[in-house]
């Protein structure tokens, strides 16, 4: 399964592309569409939006993999676009231990749902972007994207 056109756009427009390295909420240096920077990587002048588009497609890649062998149980094309959204957002570690992959994985698909919505904080602070971006992977999760 891939990330649906649908999924994409909801990523691309809860992302917002940057051109420029900035801190993202949890003041790791990110890039492009969402990118975070490694070590290794360096964008001193910056990228235009193809460099962008190049690393959303691997960074999504990496993030339907973590989807494909995390969960254990068949899911709609909305249930995994809104996955890949999640652990794009928030990694793979997160995804991994969470209540929510819990409730998936023993087949509580509404309780995996209602999960999604307590992942609205940037530290002890109730984030807008991150509520308004749990409430859009909830919606997805419902919805019958194809």
């Amino acid at each position: 399964m891939q990330l649906s056109a649908v999924g994409l756009e909801l990523l691309k427009r809860s992302e917002g592309f940057r051109s420029r390295i900035y801190l993202d909420v949890a003041g790791i240096p990110t890039i492009g569409y969402g990118h975070r920077v490694l070590a290794s990587e360096s964008f001193s002048n910056g990228i235009e939006e193809p460099e962008g588009e190049t690393l959303l497609s691997s960074d999504v890649r990496i993030a339907e993999q973590s989807v494909q062998r995390l969960v254990r149980v068949a899911l709609t094309q909305g249930q995994f676009d809104a996955l890949v959204d999640f652990c794009f957002n928030l990694g793979r570690g997160r995804l991994a231990a969470s209540k929510l992959l819990q409730d998936l994985n023993t087949g509580r698909y509404d309780a995996a749902a209602e999960q999604l919505l307590r992942w609205d904080h940037a530290g002890v602070l109730e984030n807008v972007g991150l509520k308004a971006r749990r409430e859009a992977e909830f919606h997805l999760w419902h919805s019958a994207v194809s």
